[in-house]
């Protein structure tokens, strides 16, 4: 009998659980699960004991290869593609065209063939009997926690087609979000590293020359000050640029592999949250990020314990999801959202406040909604400043490194015309 892995959220306590189970079919793994309280949230089918008896392990490079490579080619759906098919579903449902067939319509007109085998799972799960959140439970790694939670929530209330319309909205409003952080974030390290490549070009392949040209002419005759430095960081520079490169490379791996830690990613949007300008853009995007994912999944009717693990589990930020998680504890114990939120020190107050208001007249998801579109404003408001910082401040520092070689480099030359015209 097949085993399944599947992570599931406890009805009792709003708490994610993981672990197997034997079923005959996926849908009866399902049924089971719901019938222990639990709604899944990824279930996947493990080999047998007598399948992995009769299959040799692979070595371990081999596994990572391979493992490395399925998961690029899961990734051929990405962000923009999951969302036009999420609105496009919206509006075929919407107009009355069942849901299998509206499949199909999808699946048939979809460019990449890992695409359209998703969408084709997708109908052939309703086809077996069914819903379409198992097939979505099915893709893990296609469609997020957030994405099963809302579309089986529609479901269980017979509103799908308003659900996909709201998860359309919540996906196009986050990514236009995500891209104008990634351009405040893009911008500077470009001109960063175009000012490096020009600086590091001069002393490897420029200076030299000059340092040959003013020890020929100048016979030993001492140096300025202020050439002697460049020409030295010009020699340290050719003769350890491999060096160099190599300690840059390994920074940057570890870098990477310790953000990927729970401690280290801690510390890291820790550090981000407290440098001075980048500090507020990254504070207000998590807030407008949890304030729209919150209120989608609250307007969607996914009950409140379930949501506030959802949007912990997706908000991208450590700080801000051990913020949540004690809200989501203070919350299971009865109180509301608004008190452990102020209580967290992350959040501003005027979240608290909002969120207050909005649990007092019972508007909590639109309240929250109201909150993502103000801080989205802020955001656009905070790119646009960090810019216009960043930009002359950048050319400043470039003009001020290059401003500074030049000026090394001629003051040996007016010598040279000095010596010349006596």
């Amino acid at each position: 009998m097949p085993r399944y892995t599947y992570t599931a959220v406890d009805a009792a306590t709003g708490r994610m659980r993981a672990g197997e189970l034997e079923s005959v079919t996926d849908e009866a793994a399902v049924s089971a699960l719901k019938g222990r309280g639990l709604f899944p949230t990824a279930l996947t089918a493990s080999a047998t004991m007598a399948d992995q008896s009769r299959t040799p392990p692979a070595p371990a490079g081999r596994r990572s290869a391979i493992a490395g490579g399925l998961q690029r080619f899961l990734r051929a759906a990405g962000p923009k593609e999951l969302t036009l098919f999420t609105r496009q579903l919206a509006a075929l449902v919407r107009a009355g065209m069942p849901l299998v067939r509206s499949l199909d319509l999808l699946a048939r007109q979809a460019r990449r063939p890992r695409w359209r085998e998703v969408i084709g799972g997708l109908a052939d799960s309703i086809r077996a009997g069914g819903t379409l959140a198992d097939g979505v439970a099915r893709q893990p790694r296609i469609f997020e926690p957030l994405y099963l939670g809302m579309i089986r929530a529609g479901e269980s209330g017979g509103t799908l087609d308003v659900i996909l319309e709201r998860l359309a909205r919540y996906r196009e409003k986050a990514g236009r979000l995500k891209a104008r952080v990634q351009a405040a974030m893009v911008y500077p390290l470009v001109i960063m590293s175009v000012a490096g490549a020009i600086v590091a070009a001069l002393l490897v392949l420029v200076v030299p020359k000059f340092e040959g040209i003013f020890s020929g002419v100048l016979r030993g005759a001492p140096l300025p000050a202020l050439t002697q430095w460049v020409l030295g960081a010009s020699r340290l520079a050719g003769r350890h640029w491999p060096a160099a490169i190599g300690v840059l490379a390994v920074l940057i791996t570890v870098g990477r592999l310790l953000a990927r830690t729970r401690r280290g990613a801690r510390t890291l949007d820790r550090l981000g949250l407290g440098c001075p300008l980048l500090g507020a853009l990254l504070l207000k995007t998590a807030v407008a990020r949890f304030s729209r994912t919150l209120g989608s999944l609250l307007a969607s009717g996914v009950p409140i314990l379930e949501a506030l693990e959802l949007t912990r589990n997706t908000c991208g930020n450590r700080v801000v999801a051990e913020g949540l998680a004690a809200v989501q504890r203070r919350v299971r114990e009865g109180e509301g959202v608004a008190r452990p939120l102020a209580a967290t020190g992350v959040f501003p107050p005027m979240v608290a406040g909002m969120v207050e208001v909005g649990e007092e007249t019972g508007t909590l998801p639109e309240m929250l909604g109201q909150i993502a579109d103000l801080y989205d404003d802020e955001v656009d408001t905070a790119v646009g400043a960090l810019t216009s910082l960043i930009e002359p401040a950048m050319i400043v520092l470039m003009a001020f490194v290059v401003g500074t070689i030049v000026i090394a480099l001629f003051l040996p030359i007016v010598r040279i015309i000095q010596m010349l015209g006596t």
